[in-house]
C-alpha cells in the first residue's frame, strides 16, 4: 500500500492519468494533485474523480507535497526540473522525485544539469505499459497490473526514497525491477523503441504510396496487430527517438543487417535460410512468452485454479492396450547437441517435448543452428559442424536441467566465443564444481558463482588439451561433459568411472561417426574429428514405462504392450 500524504503528478495524460486511476482503485487515501498546461485535462481529471485538485502553474501546487511524479514528454523534463529547483530550493531534503520517461540517460543528464548531480531523493523509473490512446480520458486503472516498472536508481540513492517509489508502483499492481540506466536504454531501444519506429515507417510508406489510403481496405489482422502502435502520440515518440538516439541507431543497424539477410534469401530463393529464420523466430517468440515470463512450455498445466490438479482414482478392472510412452530425455538432449555439431541434416523422431529438452533446443537456436520443429516429436536439425556455432546474444537458459548445463559446459569450453549458462532457481543452487574443475584441468577458463554454483561463465578461445581423468564418483553427466570437451581438445581424452554409468553419449557419438573406444571401466576419444548427420529414433523412456509395468503387474489378467522402450544395461533407473 502507498502511504504518501500528497502526490503531485506533472502531466495528466494517459500515463499520469492511469497512475492516478490505479492509485484510486487501490484504495489510496492521500491527496492526488495534478499539473498540466491544458486546464481542460485538469478539469476532466477532477470530474472523473482521479485527482483532488490541479492547475497549470507548478510552483502553486507544491505545498505539502511528499512525492512528485514527472509524467511529461522526455524533452520537456529539463524545463519541469528547472521549475522544481526554483520552487523547491531544498528539494534534496523535502520531496521524493520520480518520473515515467521512456529513456533514462537523457533524463539523468537533465537532473545533473539542473541540480548539479542526481539528488539522493530522485528515483528515475519507467513503467513498461501504454496504449496508442492519449489524454486523461484514456486513463486506465488496470494499465499497470502485471506489467513491469523498471527503476534505475543511482548509487547514492536514498533507501527510503527508493522504497517509497517501489510501493507507489506496487500499489498499482506492477512488478518492480531495477537495472542500470545504460542497460535500460539498450533493452528498451530493441524491445519498444525499434518496434514503434518500424510501425511508423511501414504505415507512412504505404500511405505515401497510396494517398487515397485504399490499400488499408485490404489489410488483415496481421497488419492491424503489427501497426497498432503507429497510432501512438507522435510528439512523445519524436522525443524518445531523439533522446535515445544512439541506442535506437544501434538496434536499427542490427535490424537492417537481419533484413538484408532475409532479402538475400528471398532474392536467391534460399528456402533453407528462410525456414531457419522463420522457425527460429517462431520458437523464440514462444520461448520468451514462457520461460522469460516465468511460465513454462506446459503452461496449460499451471493455469489450473490455485495451481493444483485433483486426481480421482477408483479401483478398476484390467490394464489393457498397446502404447508408446514419451521419449528418453537424456537421448533427446544429446540428439539436439550432436545433430547441431554434425555435418548435414539430422532427422529426429520421438523427441521428448519437455521443458528441459526444449530449453536445450532453444539454446542451439540462439547459437545460430537452424532447427525445425518439434512437431509431434519430429525435429529437423541443420547441423553447422564442429566449428559452426555462433556467439549467443545473451546467457543461455537451460531451465531445471542439470544434464543440459553440465553437457553444455563441456561443449562450450571448446568454442571460440564467451558464453554464460543460467538456469532456474532450483538449478542455480546445485554445485557445478564436478564439471568445472576437470574442465579447468583441460585448460578451460570457467567462472562460477559462490560455492561453484551457476551461472557458469565460460571464456572462449582457451586451447584445450586431453587429459586422463579418474572420476571420484560415478556420473554420466561428468563423463559426457569431458567427452564433449574432448572433441575440441588436442590429443586424447580418457575418463575412468568407478562404477558403470549410462553410456548414451558414447553410443550416440559412435552413431554419428565419431569413434569412442572403451576398455573395462575407461572410455576415450581423440580430439579433432567430425560428426556426420543421420536419423535418430529416440526410444521411449524406461522410467515412464515403469508406471504401466507396475499397473499391469498388480492387476490380474492385464495385457499391456509398451512399444519402442529403450533397454540399455547401463540404464537402471
Amino acid at each position: 500500500m502507498c502511504h504518501e500524504p500528497r502526490i503531485l503528478i506533472v502531466g495528466l495524460g494517459l500515463i499520469g492519468g492511469s497512475l492516478a486511476a490505479a492509485l484510486r482503485a487501490s484504495g489510496f487515501s492521500g491527496e492526488i494533485i495534478a499539473c498540466d498546461p491544458n486546464k481542460d485535462e485538469i478539469a476532466l481529471g477532477i470530474e472523473l474523480g482521479l485527482v483532488n485538485a490541479g492547475g497549470t502553474q507548478l510552483a502553486e501546487l507544491l505545498d505539502d507535497v511528499s512525492m512528485v511524479v514527472l509524467a511529461v514528454p522526455v524533452l520537456a523534463m529539463e524545463g519541469v526540473m528547472t521549475a522544481l529547483a526554483q520552487a523547491l530550493p531544498n528539494a534534496a531534503d523535502d520531496v521524493v522525485i520520480t518520473d515515467v520517461g521512456s529513456t533514462k540517460a537523457t533524463i539523468r543528464e537533465c537532473a545533473e544539469r539542473v541540480f548539479g548531480y542526481v539528488l539522493p531523493n530522485i528515483v528515475l523509473g519507467h513503467p513498461i505499459a501504454g496504449s496508442e490512446k492519449s489524454g486523461v480520458a484514456a486513463a486506465n486503472p488496470t494499465l499497470y497490473v502485471n506489467h513491469k516498472v523498471i527503476l534505475t536508481p543511482e548509487p547514492n540513492v536514498d533507501a527510503d526514497a527508493l522504497a517509497r517509489v517501489e510501493k507507489l508502483w506496487q500499489a498499482c499492481g506492477a512488478e518492480v525491477l531495477q537495472m542500470s540506466v545504460e542497460r535500460h536504454d539498450q533493452v528498451l531501444a530493441r524491445t519498444s523503441h525499434l518496434p514503434h519506429l518500424l510501425a511508423f515507417s511501414l504505415v507512412d510508406t504505404l500511405a505515401r504510396q497510396d494517398e487515397r489510403l485504399d490499400i488499408f481496405r485490404y489489410a488483415a489482422g496481421g497488419f492491424r496487430d503489427f501497426t497498432r502502435i503507429a497510432g501512438s502520440d507522435p510528439v512523445m515518440w519524436r522525443d524518445i527517438f531523439i533522446a535515445n538516439r544512439e541506442a535506437v541507431l544501434s538496434s536499427l543497424d542490427d535490424f537492417e543487417a537481419g533484413l538484408k539477410r532475409l532479402r538475400c534469401a528471398v532474392e536467391s530463393g534460399d528456402s533453407d535460410a528462410l525456414i531457419a529464420t522463420f522457425d527460429r523466430a517462431s520458437h523464440a517468440r514462444h520461448y520468451f512468452d514462457t520461460l522469460l515470463n516465468k511460465t513454462s512450455y506446459q503452461a496449460e498445466y499451471h493455469m489450473q485454479p490455485h495451481g493444483k490438479v485433483t486426481y480421482r482414482v477408483q479401483p478398476g478392472g484390467q490394464a489393457q492396450g498397446r502404447l508408446r510412452v514419451p521419449g528418453d530425455k537424456s537421448i533427446s538432449h544429446r540428439s539436439i547437441m550432436l545433430g547441431a555439431l554434425a555435418e548435414g541434416v539430422t532427422e529426429v523422431k520421438g523427441f521428448l517435448e519437455g521443458e528441459d529438452s526444449l530449453a536445450t533446443l532453444q539454446a542451439f537456436r540462439e547459437m545460430g543452428v537452424a532447427i525445425e520443429g518439434p512437431h509431434q516429436g519430429r525435429v529437423t536439425i541443420h547441423g553447422v559442424g564442429m566449428q559452426g556455432l555462433k556467439a549467443p546474444a545473451g546467457p543461455l537458459y537451460v531451465g531445471n536441467s542439470g544434464t543440459a548445463m553440465r553437457l553444455f559446459a563441456g561443449l562450450l569450453a571448446g568454442q571460440s566465443f564467451d558464453s554464460e549458462l543460467t538456469g532456474d532457481e532450483s538449478l542455480s543452487k546445485r554445485p557445478m564444481g564436478r564439471v568445472a574443475d576437470p574442465l579447468r584441468l583441460m585448460g578451460a577458463t570457467i567462472d562460477t558463482a559462490e560455492g561453484g554454483r551457476p551461472p557458469l561463465k565460460i571464456h572462449g578461445g582457451a586451447p584445450l588439451k586431453g587429459i586422463y581423468y579418474d572420476m571420484p564418483m560415478a556420473s554420466a553427466q561428468v563423463k559426457s561433459c569431458l567427452l564433449l570437451a574432448g572433441l575440441y581438445a588436442e590429443g586424447e581424452t580418457r575418463v575412468r568411472e568407478p562404477a558403470p554409468t549410462r553410456d548414451h553419449t558414447e553410443r550416440m557419438l559412435n552413431g554419428f561417426g565419431y569413434a569412442v573406444s572403451r576398455e573395462g571401466d575407461t572410455c576415450w576419444l581423440q580430439g579433432g574429428g567430425q560428426l556426420t548427420a543421420g536419423s535418430i529414433d529416440v526410444p521411449s523412456d524406461i522410467s515412464s514405462a515403469t508406471f504401466f509395468l507396475v499397473a499391469a503387474a498388480i492387476t490380474p489378467g492385464s495385457d499391456i504392450t509398451l512399444e519402442h522402450v529403450g533397454i540399455n544395461p547401463t540404464r537402471i533407473g
